[in-house]
């Protein structure tokens, strides 16, 4: 009978310490913190449902890659806070580093948020300083896949190598990017900012890592991916202005791949 309550105690702990975790992350998407422009898209991003199926918890160390104007950021900072680490990992800061200048721009412009995001390196192919090695939990990379892919697959295993001493044994590396039909033809730099998602696959696990699991949180079937200036021409970016707008703005975000590895 002992067992059996101090079991029932256990598993209370544990569902309240789930939900705990869940309250905070969903807090931090509602944050009065956040930008109107940025939350105004959580509707085409699904960062809960992302952030979710990933896995992630408030006590772990997990790094951002390349996060620039910091929409991920702006959730990431609030709920990794009092009990974890965020690592946002870019260009590093210096004038020349147009990406590495915003990003500071965006922690310098809310202490109360953003003042124990730690900064790590990650500029490829040109220097790697993410974290030590062994010592993250999740590394996640929102929609770059497609800006490596012309590194060329020698650069881009030595860039994943790198990602991948990062992380612990057991750690997930969180992929999402727009999403290329198979049935269409990817060429070598990923010019129109969609790639495979068997090509990435194919890519990750090449450097060590298990496809854990993938979802359609992030698809969007009407997207047909075939639009002049690629991917830009959907929202938010609508790089042909007026041209075809309107069926632009009916199809909305891109479709997205949202793939979970795991490093043995």
């Amino acid at each position: 009978m002992k067992k059996m309550m101090l079991a029932a105690v256990l598993a209370l702990g544990v569902c309240g310490a789930v939900q705990a975790a869940d309250d905070a992350l969903k807090a931090a998407i509602a944050g009065s913190h956040r930008s109107a422009a940025n939350s105004a898209r959580d509707s085409a991003r699904h960062p809960y449902e992302t952030l979710s199926f990933f896995g992630i918890a408030p006590t772990m160390t997990v790094v951002e890659l390349t996060p620039e104007g910091g929409w991920y950021t702006e959730i990431l900072a609030p709920y990794l806070r009092d009990k974890g680490v965020l690592i946002g990992a870019g260009e590093a800061v210096a004038p020349e580093k147009r990406y590495g200048t915003m990003f500071m721009k965006k922690l310098n412009s809310n202490a109360a948020v953003f003042d124990k995001v730690r900064l790590g390196v990650f500029d490829p192919p040109l220097a790697y300083a993410i974290a030590p090695a062994n010592s993250v939990d999740m590394v996640l990379t929102f929609r770059n896949v497609h800006n490596w892919v012309e590194l060329g697959d020698d650069k881009l295993q030595v860039m994943l190598k790198a990602i991948y001493t990062t992380l612990k044994p057991g750690g997930v590396f969180g992929v999402i990017d727009h999403r290329l039909p198979a049935s269409m033809a990817q060429d070598a730099t990923a010019s129109s900012g969609y790639v495979h998602e068997a090509y990435v696959i194919k890519l990750v696990e090449r450097a060590g890592f298990k496809l854990a699991a993938k979802s359609e949180i992030n698809a969007n079937p009407k997207d047909h991916a075939d639009h002049p200036k690629g991917v830009w021409a959907l929202p938010p970016t609508l790089a042909n202005r007026d041209d075809k707008r309107a069926e632009y703005l009916a199809i909305g975000e891109s479709d997205r791949m949202t793939l979970k590895f795991v490093k043995p």
